[in-house]
Parts: structure tokens; sequence; C-alpha cells
């Protein structure tokens, strides 16, 4: 069993880029298909898809890299822990590397980036840092 998942989640993706795999298989969960729907949304990764039975889903992420063979990704990182949760309002919204980067959140209306939630004006979790 996982204590966090979410982290688990970001780390397989770390390592996959670091690895230079094409593709990373996860145990899937709607939360983290909303992540990777928000990765995908802001081009991070390529694509990613949900798989295999409904009692024991995963999920697969394609990793995205540039022209040198680099992954886009270049550092993704937890904020909001099972032992330390962060909440923040929609004023007090960090900004990842002056814009260059994403803040996931979990709101009251869904899982967005930092920027949706700033023009909302909805506050919430931090799930994480993408840059």
């Amino acid at each position: 069993m996982l204590t966090d998942p979410i982290a688990d989640m970001l780390t397989r993706i770390r390592n996959g880029g670091r690895a230079r795999l094409v593709r990373v298989s996860l145990p899937g969960s709607h939360l983290k298909a909303d992540i990777a729907r928000v990765l995908k949304e802001r081009g991070f990764i390529s694509d990613f898809s949900r798989e295999g039975d409904p009692k024991k889903p995963t999920l697969s992420v394609e990793i995205r890299y540039n022209a040198d063979n680099a992954p886009i990704i270049e550092g993704i990182e937890r904020v909001s822990k099972p032992s330390r949760r962060v909440y923040v309002g929609w004023d007090e919204i960090p900004q990842v590397r002056n814009g260059l980067g994403i803040a996931i959140l979990s709101t009251p209306r869904g899982i967005m980036t930092d920027e949706q939630a700033r023009e909302a004006h909805i506050g919430g979790e931090i799930l994480a840092r993408v840059w």
C-alpha cells in the first residue's frame, strides 16, 4: 500500500523521463487521470490513457521530449503531502519559475492549474509544481 500515490505518480514520470522511456505505467485513479489531463493540456506529456479492468485500472503516460531528446519536464515535485497539507487562497497562489512552470491545484471545481484558479478566484490545495 502506498501512503502517497500522487508522489508515486510524479516520481514515476520523473524517473521515466530521466531513463528516456517512451511510456510509464502506474496504478490508475480518477485523481491521477485528472493530473495527467492537466499535464497534457499544458504540453508536459504527450498523451495518457486508462487501461486494464475497472477493478484494477492502470494509467499509461507517454513522456514528451524536445528535439535534443531531453524530457520536457525539467522538474516535478510534490508540494502538499499527507503529513503536511498546503492550502492557499486564490490571491496567495504562487507562480512557478516566474510563470514558466505550473502549479497543480485541487479545488472545489476539480483539478486545475494555478493560472486557471487565479482567473476563477478559487483557492485550494497545491498538489504539485511542474517546470
